[in-house]
């Protein structure tokens, strides 16, 4: 980690309480932790927020609010939860601190019982607001430290820190030289130690770290450095459709010359990579990249889903798509996979042609997941005792969601939290590997990769 590293100083909800209720102020709305957001009523909505960026200048995420009003229309369809209407406000948080914040306390105000499938990078912005209201927070996207440390918050994946580790590992069985494209932020800030740390399973050395802006319209600059720090890596280009990879590890699928990451290579051998993490504006820094690049084709290019999706390759070229052959680290399986069968029959039945969502995005896939945990969650509540302190404490007594296979069952009890330094309240640290084949991202290899040790065993900054 470089300077801009935050210390985690935040008052602990059990101490901002102690201190409300020593200054005799506990029941003013700043002190609310213990009554919570109450939508007790069996008559009242049930009342729920999503928020997201949208109409930015960088990565705008409106597929997410838009899949949170598709999933309550089709649960209001059916009857509600108990027969009670489920009410989604959503909020653009605007890629601003301040916005998040509002997002917050609007949240706050409109007594919802939880924040659901939302995405914002300002985590300590608006935590702290939920916290002090009693308002959980059901799967984030993932960006922030705040969201997986602060016990409001229930990440239903190991978040960016998961996909960064596994891009490591699926990058150290094919690559000599890596280089990383990120943003220059403080959520950037986290990304190279994580790819490292991958990298390191596979006996790699530490990538270049290329810091970038979020909103440049032009990324010549970095394209060149990162050009420089990859290399030629020595070696021959793997060939996506044939296989011929230099990595030696095991959980090879054949026709993608991929491994899952555990490589035995200490020769520094394979082509040398490119591995770009800047959300919606990875293509533009892709363009970039192809301009410096010319005709070497010994330097392969990667990222992770968010920044490479299926609607990108298509835009693209499809199948003559410059993308053809990049690999890429999710959370979940491919779009296509019969898994996802439930989301897009909703999609198809109750958006209404929204054109925001994109199946195919992972941040439309998060929104989906952590809805399906709210659901299970509200349904096994009485219908008059619904709030925000009952999600939470049904959740924190190990409350347990599935997925339809999307990811593992879901629950947030102590022991189901894995020891992972900075990130502690992730419980599924799983991630899939893909590949842009025939202009389609396909799986490399059939189920989850597992990155917890890796992220557990990871080395100080």
């Amino acid at each position: 980690m470089n300077g801009r590293r935050r210390p985690f100083l935040r008052p602990t909800p059990t101490a901002r309480v102690a201190a409300c209720a020593a200054a005799g102020t506990l029941l003013i709305s700043g002190c609310g932790i213990l009554s919570g957001s109450s939508n007790g009523s069996r008559d009242e909505p049930i009342t729920i927020m999503t928020w997201a960026p949208d109409d930015t200048n960088a990565t705008n995420m409106p597929g997410m609010p838009a899949m949170a009003q598709a999933y309550a229309r089709w649960v209001n369809d059916k009857g509600g939860i108990h027969g009670r209407e489920l009410r989604v406000l959503t909020c653009n948080e605007r890629n601003d601190a301040i916005a998040a914040a509002q997002c917050a306390r609007r949240a706050a105000d409109e007594k919802a019982v939880a924040v659901v499938g939302s995405y914002s990078q300002h985590g300590r912005s608006f935590m702290s607001p939920l916290e002090a209201s009693g308002i959980p927070y059901i799967g984030g996207y993932g960006l922030s430290e705040e969201e997986f440390t602060s016990p409001f918050s229930y990440p239903v994946n190991g978040g960016q820190a998961a996909l960064l580790a596994g891009n490591g590992r699926q990058l150290a069985s094919v690559c000599g030289a890596v280089s990383l494209v990120r943003p220059d932020t403080i959520a950037g800030d986290e990304l190279p130690e994580l790819l490292d740390a991958g990298l390191a399973e596979g006996n790699r050395s530490p990538a270049a770290d290329i810091r970038a802006p979020e909103d440049a319209s032009d990324y010549t600059r970095q394209a060149q450095q990162a050009l420089t720090g990859a290399g030629s890596g020595g070696g021959s280009t793997p060939d996506a459709s044939t296989g011929t990879g230099t990595g030696t590890g095991t959980g090879t699928d054949s026709g993608t010359g991929v491994t899952d990451g555990t490589v035995a290579d200490t020769t520094g051998s394979g082509p040398g990579c490119v591995t770009a993490a800047l959300g919606k504006r990875t293509n533009t820094f892709f363009d970039s990249f192809r301009r410096v690049q010319e005709d070497d084709s010994r330097v392969r290019i990667a990222s992770i889903l968010g920044s490479v999706r299926q609607s990108l390759v298509d835009s693209t070229g499809g199948r003559d798509s410059a993308l053809e052959g990049t690999y890429a680290t999710g959370w979940y399986p491919v779009a296509d996979d019969p898994r996802w069968k439930p989301m897009h029959k909703i999609v198809h039945d109750y958006a209404f042609d929204d054109n925001r969502i994109d199946i195919a995005d992972p941040g439309v896939q998060t929104t989906w997941i952590a809805y399906t945990v709210l659901r299970s969650v509200l349904t096994s509540l009485d219908p008059g005792k619904i709030s925000a302190h009952a999600v939470r404490t049904t959740l924190d007594r190990g409350h347990a969601t599935d997925t339809g296979g999307l990811t593992p069952k879901l629950r947030w009890r102590f022991q189901d939290l894995l020891p992972i330094r900075d990130y502690p309240r992730i419980v599924n640290a799983n991630v899939t590997y893909q590949v842009v084949k025939d202009g389609k991202l396909v799986a490399v290899r059939q189920g989850f990769v597992d990155v917890g040790q890796t992220l557990v065993n990871r080395k100080a900054a």
